[in-house]
């Protein structure tokens, strides 16, 4: 590969990249006390531990996004919140919930934890969990 060629794919690439950490439209951004107020409300919510820089993390939202897109009643009936681990590792809404890294997953309604996943990036892991999810948020 030419050297030009090489260097303007390289640099094309690093600027469509950050666009894979988007987050989505209908996912809330994290601010202090927004979980305990959704929780307080009755909803059920989906919490996402993920940083800008984290492949895993980046893995994981692009399947839940995969996941949100093949059925319509995720978005309808859950709450989604992303926390970025790198601001609020060391607050309340990840000591609380004993979060051990970025890229954990994690099912709240009421006082209770239904489910949680760390690392994984699997279709049918994310799946099963959001699942749950949208089982309590319906029942």
């Amino acid at each position: 590969m030419k050297r030009r060629t090489f260097i303007a794919t390289s640099l094309a690439a690093t600027a469509i990249a950050p666009a894979a950490f988007a987050m989505d439209k209908s996912t809330l951004a994290y601010t202090d006390g927004l979980v305990k107020e959704l929780l307080a409300q009755g909803k059920t919510v989906f919490i996402d531990y993920a940083t800008d820089w984290c492949s895993t993390c980046a893995a994981q939202e692009r399947r839940m996004g995969q996941l949100r897109g093949e059925n319509a009643a995720y978005d309808a009936n859950i709450t989604f919140v992303r926390v970025d681990y790198d601001e609020f590792s060391g607050h309340a809404i990840s000591k609380d919930h004993s979060i051990p890294r970025r890229s954990t997953l994690i099912v709240l309604k009421g006082d209770a934890e239904l489910g949680r996943i760390v690392a994984g990036t699997g279709y049918n892991a994310i799946k099963e969990l959001m699942d749950t999810a949208l089982a309590a948020a319906t029942s």
